[in-house]
């Protein structure tokens, strides 16, 4: 593996997104681009740049105080299921994807999308630093809750599977097979749009319920922007699940073999999220939701992703038994101007506009 490949001498525009047989990446360049939806990925996410300080969640920290200990259970088990998700959605795509990706378009969108991911392992940071009088308590419990360590466990599979092949690949093993490597790579692409597309929608419903009985609204507000980032990242992925087939035979044939494995992934994650329903709602619900809602929600949403990545049939999609998420989901830009609760420190163009009257004393022009 080399950082620049200056014996590539194939044109960019040439090269299959991942795993071209002349080599990786060479120069970034994006005056002609393969496939502009990438490009078009990587602008929408870096326009969409914000910080979680942006927000104020200084009201949150008097409503936690104010929910009872079921409600209180429920918050804290969801946020912790989100950090553990992001963690591994931080690292993950730089680790797998970018030693096997072959265009610079898809080099650049990998990098910004891993890069977003980050700012949402800040924010869950920002939340807890605000919300808990010992923030260490629950970062330190996290790992605690088998459901959340199983979860990520499943996640991490397929990521781990396809980075043991890129290895091998690396080492020019003998153990060594191109087409296993791409079955690998469509098996992890397919858990990645299931991470992205149905885990982290169900915590987000968690999170706006809240948010619907006027309480915890600031975390409910950077899960907004947390959510609008990830539609980026879905349709990313879903993106690239389209396109593979269609530059390459193999994994044509591979979409084909794979079809049961890749419904049960999905099966066995929404069997997972009915069962974490069932944790977050052992000691009580909250008004406008409930495990079985929940559940409901689960099915929902998996068939939609279903169908938007032509697997088979396996959930009714019917009406969304949460009307209230589409709001949030789908309800624009959030609303940042300094006079609502989002912001306690106004930010134009990338600067802290929190003057103080005595900031420059001291200074002489």
């Amino acid at each position: 593996m080399t950082v620049l490949d200056t014996k590539n001498k194939k044109h960019h525009t040439k090269a299959t997104m991942f795993l071209d047989p002349d080599g990786g990446v060479s120069i970034q360049r994006f005056d002609t681009i393969k496939y502009k939806q990438f490009d078009k990925f990587t602008d929408k996410q870096l326009g969409f740049f914000w910080r979680p300080e942006e927000v104020d969640i200084l009201k949150d920290a008097s409503d936690f105080k104010n929910l009872t200990d079921s409600e209180q259970h429920i918050f804290t088990s969801n946020l912790k299921r989100q950090i553990l998700l992001d963690s591994v959605q931080g690292r993950s795509p730089n680790l797998a994807l970018l030693p096997i990706v072959s265009l610079p378009e898809l080099e650049t969108w990998i990098e910004t999308w891993a890069f977003s991911e980050t700012i949402h392992s800040k924010s869950y940071t920002h939340i807890i630093r605000n919300v808990y009088p010992d923030p260490s308590k629950v970062f330190d419990e996290l790992l605690d809750i088998q459901e959340i360590c199983d979860c990520a466990d499943s996640i991490t599979e397929t990521y781990d599977k396809l980075i043991e092949y890129n290895l091998l690949r690396e080492q020019g093993s003998k153990k060594y097979d191109e087409y296993e490597h791409k079955k690998r790579l469509w098996l992890c692409l397919m858990s990645v749009n299931i991470l992205e597309g149905v885990r982290f929608y169900v915590s987000f419903a968690c999170s706006w319920a809240f948010a619907e009985l006027k309480r915890m609204e600031g975390n409910a507000k950077i899960i907004k922007l947390i959510a609008r980032d990830e539609n980026v990242h879905l349709a990313s992925t879903q993106t690239m699940l389209k396109l593979l087939p269609r530059e390459d035979k193999d994994f044509e044939k591979i979409k084909e073999e794979t079809a049961e494995d890749c419904k049960q992934l999905f099966i066995d994650a929404v069997e997972q999220e009915k069962a974490w329903a069932d944790y977050l709602f052992k000691d009580g619900s909250i008004i406008g939701l409930n495990a079985e809602l929940l559940k409901q929600y689960v099915e929902y949403i998996a068939a939609k992703r279903m169908y938007a990545v032509g697997q088979e049939k396996v959930y009714n999609m019917g009406t969304n038994p949460l009307p209230w998420t589409q709001k949030w989901i789908g309800g624009g830009e959030v609303q940042v101007a300094p006079q609502e609760t989002e912001i306690s420190s106004y930010v134009i163009g990338g600067t802290k506009q929190d003057v103080e009257k005595d900031t420059f004393k001291g200074f002489q022009l």
